[in-house]
């Protein structure tokens, strides 16, 4: 048996707000993001997202396990892939689990998947990214309010019976020295809210936040992103013995114009099929490269899609990728849960 991807839906916070204009949107080509109501949290907009696969015909009690990716849990405790598995009415025979991981969670989500199905623990994975970043920053930061949207994916992953993978050459990577690159400082046990006190902070260029608020480094992050990309690109083609030219498409984390249009350069894929789209999006985290899949094969089909490489990365620092094959999935990204026209 191999696993394989056969449906993938997202779902947008209803409230859309669109950036305003200036040198950031210009490099970021960020124009909106979609962001969570106050009442609304990450489990509600993957609630939603598994709905459509559900709308479409996919059986409930056919999924036997969930894996819940998200830095935007419910509660402290219980595990909120635990509720999603009573709100969304599945089998109480199905596992449960949810893993923290932010720009490299989907990737991690689908070696989960791949390994609970090809060791024969699970037939049937719903894995469901969701993130509500909004909550985190400060309305006062301007450098890291614009890039960050809210959003959630449901990935389907199966048992099939072909000759040839359908998630391969899984390549990870960690340096959690740089922690503090990309963090929310206070909220948990290390620095609870009870007893740390609040400490403010205002750059030169006016932008403020606390250390109960996103904090990011962009510049370290993209030092980050320059120095593990292009190599892990080079390691999964060495893991599947293919060469660029063999990628039917590259579809990376969608961090921002910019980042993205300096990795193609970098990973010299200058001219290789490469999906660069955040405009209506920002960064939305673990659900960025699901939204983009979706989306390219929206614009390109799945027929041609045998060897589609995913890359991930960010906090944690934390990165990492594989090659999918994507000609068995059904897509499901229209706001009423129906298959795109």
């Amino acid at each position: 048996m191999q696993a394989y991807i056969t449906h993938l839906a997202y779902e947008l916070p209803a409230q859309r707000v669109e950036n305003p204009a200036g040198r950031l949107r210009k490099k970021t080509k960020i124009k909106a993001r979609h962001i969570a109501a106050a009442d609304e949290t990450a489990s509600d907009l993957a609630v939603r997202a598994a709905e459509k696969l559900f709308a479409a015909g996919v059986a409930r009690e056919k999924v036997d396990f969930v894996l819940f990716c998200t830095q935007s849990p419910d509660y402290p405790l219980p595990t909120t892939a635990c509720i999603l598995q009573q709100r969304l009415g599945l089998p109480k025979s199905c596992g449960a689990l949810d893993y923290n991981l932010g720009c490299s969670g989907y990737i991690y989500g689908l070696g989960l998947a791949r390994g609970l199905i090809e060791t024969g623990q699970a037939r049937c994975v719903l894995l469901l990214t969701a993130e509500t970043y909004s909550k985190y920053i400060n309305p006062k930061d301007g450098a890291t309010l614009p890039l960050f949207g809210d959003g959630a994916a449901a990935t389907l992953i199966e048992a099939v019976e072909a000759d040839h993978a359908g998630i391969d050459g899984l390549t990870y990577g960690t340096d959690g020295s740089g922690a503090e690159q990309l963090i929310v400082p206070v909220g948990g046990a290390r620095q609870p809210y009870e007893t740390t006190p609040v400490q403010e902070t205002t750059d030169k260029y006016g932008n403020y936040r606390t250390n109960r608020n996103l904090y990011m480094s962009g510049s370290s992050i993209m030092n980050f992103a320059l120095e593990v990309v292009p190599r892990s690109v080079e390691e999964i083609l060495r893991k599947t013995q293919l060469s660029k030219a063999d990628i039917d498409y590259y579809v990376f984390h969608q961090a921002n114009h910019f980042m993205l249009a300096y990795l193609q350069q970098e990973c010299d894929l200058l001219d290789a099929p490469y999906w660069n789209d955040v405009e209506e999006y920002g960064n939305t985290v673990s659900c960025s490269e699901p939204i983009a899949v979706c989306d390219m094969l929206h614009a390109h089909g799945s027929a041609s899609m045998r060897h589609v490489m995913l890359m991930g990365f960010g906090v944690g620092l934390s990165w990492a990728g594989c090659i999918v094959n994507l000609t068995r999935v059904n897509i499901y990204s229209g706001g009423d849960g129906q298959q795109p026209s």
